[in-house]
């Protein structure tokens, strides 16, 4: 399904159809189709940040599921069968309708076919002199060579990878080196940078490596979701280079052969024993990489830069934290587990499938993109719990309520005696939360025979033993013990316990058997 978030977001950064397309990996007409059904309807980014991605599609196009689907023909073999003698695009279309006959799909129209191809053939063949717009377009890529790191413990050599980051305008240039190419090291050398250059640029056009590019083919582009977030958080959109055209990031491609030889080479006799020490050696090299005169025209890299850093777009007030994302499902207790520690969600999302983000000092928890739970992330040791009682099923949740408190509380109400034996019985645990449940049966009693007899039985408990037992009150309740003696003999059936012997047996008269 079409990302029409991203669409408006990119929208709101003043970027064009044909960028925006990039960036989303969309066809021209479906940005242009989209933002035109936006303004129909006033929707902008800012509006459709409280919907969920269905919600926002449902409103732009209520019936999309029922629009008819083209296939896009493969303008690269079209390409090479132009080359042919005799071949027109006509008769390459004729065989375009015949294959989405037998495959049973709907084929553009000759006039469409022929207008996709002509775009294809000046967007992918055609090179051209580009005139960069100041602040508009920061290149950044991994350099093919590295420098070394020597460890001071076992004398064993570590790579260093060195990562550039050009703007095209000025071809003022940063680099910092790295001992992996990790997806934390590239975020953490976009957000050095962004700060490197006081601002943002409008877009940015890395290569298409792993940790920043999902999926890039000829209809779609998918950004890894911490990249993208990257982007949405200083305000850019990330465009990357057509795969195998360098020429899509040439100032990147010039400033990597350039370090390579202006940096690079100039340190390969020296020798660095941290990553810290190689960095502080970079940057007094690129300071005069950057301040180095032009050879063909006045000035250098930094003085053009001066006049291109009031075109960047201004840094949020802090930088960027990275985030990491994980799929996960919702387990019965209502928890998912995240780096080894658990946390709590909204019972009603039990066996969900939810993705997850950490930061460095948060967890959140997605659904179906809208965020149900934010927690603060938990360290140490492993097999931690964060729950919060929002999240609870209602039955759940009267637990939390039970504390020592609590029941000397109820039991006040009640009456002294019923006090005294709930104190008892929370004194003759070695943990305090072992007699709650025999605290929460005593109190029941209550419930069974009236407050007043729960009473008077804690009481003549007391008579029995200074630390009278639930059971003990319990069968005092049972046998009425608990009432006067009068009472309790009127209550008790003169034919039951026959069997023992009465006052005409002792008073002399004649023996039972």
């Amino acid at each position: 399904m079409t990302d029409y978030r991203e669409l408006l977001r990119l929208r709101s950064l003043g970027l064009n159809h044909s960028q925006i397309a990039l960036s989303a990996g969309v066809a021209r007409q479906t940005v242009i189709t989209t933002l035109k059904r936006a303004i129909a309807i006033g929707m902008d980014w800012r509006t459709a940040e409280s919907l969920s991605d269905r919600e926002i599609a449902d409103k732009l196009f209520p019936s999309a599921e029922s629009k008819p689907v083209f296939k896009m023909p493969d303008y690269d073999y079209i390409h090479r069968e132009m080359n042919k003698p005799n071949v027109t695009l006509q008769l390459l279309w004729f065989e375009y309708c015949d294959q989405c006959r037998i495959e049973s799909v709907i084929p553009y129209q000759l006039t469409q076919f022929k207008k996709y191809y002509r775009e294809y053939a000046l967007k992918d063949k055609a090179t051209m002199r580009i005139k960069h717009t100041p602040g508009e377009l920061m290149e950044v890529d991994w350099a093919g060579q590295t420098a070394e790191i020597i460890n001071t413990d076992t004398g064993e050599i570590i790579d260093a990878y060195i990562f550039v980051a050009s703007l095209p305008y000025s071809g003022y240039s940063y680099v910092e080196a790295f001992t992996d190419m990790e997806q934390a090291s590239w975020t953490t050398a976009n957000v050095n940078a962004y700060s490197f250059f006081g601002g943002a640029t409008r877009i940015v056009r890395p290569d298409n490596l792993k940790v920043g590019i999902t999926k890039h083919t000829k209809v779609e582009v998918v950004l890894n979701q911490s990249y993208q977030e990257l982007a949405e958080y200083y305000g850019t959109a990330i465009i990357p280079a057509r795969v195998k055209k360098p020429r899509d990031k040439s100032t990147v491609e010039g400033a990597v052969g350039i370090v390579s030889t202006y940096i690079l080479a100039a340190i390969r006799n020296q020798r660095f024993f941290s990553l810290h020490e190689l960095n502080e050696e970079i940057k007094k090299r690129l300071h005069m990489f950057n301040h180095k005169a032009f050879q063909k025209k006045d000035g250098s890299r930094a003085s053009m830069f001066a006049e291109e850093r009031t075109a960047l777009l201004p840094l949020p007030a802090t930088p960027y934290e990275l985030a990491i994302w994980a799929f996960a499902t919702v387990r019965y207790d209502y928890h998912v587990c995240a780096d080894g520690q658990y946390y709590s969600v909204p019972f009603e999302y039990l066996k969900r499938e939810v993705r997850i983000r950490l930061t460095r000092n948060t967890v959140e928890v997605f659904y179906d993109g809208n965020r149900i739970s934010s927690q603060v992330r938990l360290y140490g040791e492993r097999g931690q719990t964060s729950t919060l009682e929002e999240h609870m099923p209602p039955n759940h949740r009267q637990y939390l309520k039970w504390d020592s408190d609590h029941f000397r509380e109820a039991a006040s109400l009640i009456g002294t005696c019923t006090g005294s034996v709930i104190e008892s019985i929370l004194l003759s645990y070695k943990v305090e939360q072992q007699g709650y449940k025999t605290c929460m049966a005593l109190l029941k009693l209550a419930d069974l025979y009236t407050v007043e007899r729960l009473e008077a039985a804690c009481s003549k408990a007391f008579f029995y033993s200074t630390r009278p037992s639930y059971k003990t009150i319990q069968t005092i309740l049972k046998t009425g013990l608990d009432k006067p003696p009068k009472e309790a003999a009127a209550s008790t059936n003169p034919n039951e316990h026959s069997f023992i012997r009465g006052a005409d047996y002792y008073g002399g008269g004649q023996k039972q058997c």
